[in-house]
């Protein structure tokens, strides 16, 4: 039968109505829970990162273990068990090494050779990480010797006759060796990776690169040889990947021209390793200043009392540099205490946790530079070999897993991440 009138056009027209007042009212969060879990390139404005034009405070992790877990089959389930108990407890950034140099599943096995198989393990770590919405902070090689390091980069060039000296600082100066390792960063930077399609560098996965974990360069105490490094290789870095942030990897000493280094260092040893917190940061293409905090390994004569005290001294006054100096925010990249210790109580652990989270809560309500933490180390279970006296399983030590929750919790309302993102409404909602 044919319609007569206007009936069923009104009621169509009203539907649609309807359907554009719902649209034009609530679009946005539609479009904001369609995209929950897709990760934008996070950048940085002035002493904050910032991502999706928000403010983005970190709370997360190191497991440096994992690309190397990633390589067998039998291991490699630890990966995202370890990042989906990292995302449980609302922490955003893992910190994690992109290099294995020489030896045991070996990234790079000489110069300009690589292993596809560890690339492919490292290709897992990263789409592993995006799945349970969590990013990386990659470190490119290692000071010390573990994973190859510094010195794996020296022993090549020694045994291929161009090395200048057999010093471990000679990584630092000698042509033959910045091209091995200029060599490598441009094979990681536009690796393609074979699970997702998308190149390291296209990558927001990845939070950052790290370039050295802990460099010193103890035969220049000037610091002149490590600056003219990191200046060459962060300008190199960023002549093919300018869209993520890079950091150095300091462990935060001052240098011997710092008037710091007389009243914030822990002994006099620190102004003599080739490094300066300040100088080595405010190389123009470094995004952020990273710090460690290690007590436990810096003094050997003092209390927990006196550790805990020196621990809010040393934040604090790296954060005054952030804001006053560098203008940029600062990590801290790594932080533990150590289960060795004579006078040890895991209940000390706890305090040494909430002191930390504590200042970088504070450094955060005020808009300052403290950016964020992560702590040293997670595992899982099973990983005795990989531990150390600072290392936790989280879910076996609740009042620990219990402080990292709220950590999340505080920091995501300081910017008003809990009230978009559905994972931080169902964790923070019975928290105060």
């Amino acid at each position: 039968m044919a319609p007569t009138g206007n009936g069923p056009v009104i009621p169509i027209l009203g539907f649609l109505t309807c359907v554009a007042f719902i649209y034009l009212s609530f679009g946005d969060l539609w479009f904001d829970f369609k995209r929950e879990g897709e990760l934008g390139f996070v950048k940085r404005n002035g002493t904050q990162f910032v991502v999706d034009g928000k403010a983005l405070y970190v709370n997360g992790w190191n497991s440096y273990w994992f690309m190397d877990h990633a390589v067998n089959d039998h291991s490699r389930h630890r990966v995202g068990a370890m990042l989906e108990a990292g995302a449980k407890m609302g922490l955003t950034v893992c910190r994690t090494w992109a290099f294995n140099d020489g030896g045991y599943n070996a990234l790079q096995i000489s110069p300009g050779r690589f292993d596809e198989r560890v690339f492919k393990a490292l290709d897992h770590v990263i789409a592993e990480a995006k799945t349970h919405g969590v990013r990386l902070l990659l470190s490119l090689v290692n000071n010390l010797q573990a994973y190859g390091g510094k010195t794996q980069y020296v022993n090549w060039a020694w045994q291929e006759g161009v090395g200048l000296s057999s010093s471990n600082d000679s990584f630092f100066f000698d042509p033959s060796i910045r091209r091995y390792f200029k060599n490598y960063l441009t094979v990681l930077l536009t690796r393609k990776n074979s699970l997702t399609g998308i190149e390291y560098r296209n990558d927001p996965t990845i939070f950052a690169w790290e370039l050295i974990n802990e460099p010193r360069c103890m035969s220049d105490v000037s610091g002149d040889t490590l600056q003219d490094w990191i200046n060459e290789m962060t300008a190199f870095i960023k002549s093919i990947d300018n869209k993520h942030l890079l950091t150095v990897g300091l462990e935060g000493f001052y240098g011997p021209n710092s008037p710091k280094r007389l009243t914030v260092n822990p002994e006099r040893w620190a102004s003599e390793l080739g490094s300066d917190f300040v100088r080595n940061s405010d190389s123009p293409n470094i995004d952020f200043a990273s710090v460690h905090i290690y007590p436990d390994h810096w003094f050997h004569d003092q209390g927990f009392e006196e550790k805990l005290k020196f621990v809010v001294k040393w934040m604090l006054s790296h954060i005054e540099d952030g804001d006053k100096e560098l203008k940029k925010p600062v990590l801290f990249t790594e932080f533990g205490l150590s289960n060795l210790n004579k006078d040890y109580d895991p209940s000390q652990r706890d305090r040494f946790y909430r002191t930390i989270f504590d200042v970088i809560y504070k450094s955060a309500k005020r808009k300052r530079s403290g950016a964020g933490t992560l702590v040293w180390q997670f595992l899982i279970e099973g990983m005795e070999g990989f531990n150390d006296d600072f290392g936790i399983v989280p879910w076996e030590q609740d009042s620990i897993q219990r402080l990292m929750i709220e950590q999340s919790c505080r920091l995501s309302r300081v910017t008003g991440r809990h009230l978009l993102d559905k994972k931080s409404i169902e964790m923070c909602s019975h928290r105060p």
